[in-house]
């Protein structure tokens, strides 16, 4: 018989952190919400690792 384990995954302390409010469109709100159920993350979990993905892959277009 196999025995069945419950994996959590660790979360990354950040230290500090600070309240921000910014305005989605209601159709964006409830994507974050179906990528929130399917995954069992939150909805401010979600938008924390679609920010840090921008982020990271972000290229800054420099005016000459």
């Amino acid at each position: 018989m196999t025995e069945k384990k419950l994996v959590i995954s660790a979360k990354k302390y950040r230290g500090e952190s600070a309240v921000v409010s910014v305005r989605l469109p209601n159709d964006m709100i409830e994507t974050l919400d179906e990528i929130a159920d399917v995954t069992c993350r939150t909805r401010n979990e979600i938008i924390q690792k679609c920010l840090a993905f921008a982020i990271d892959h972000l290229e800054i277009e420099k005016k000459e």
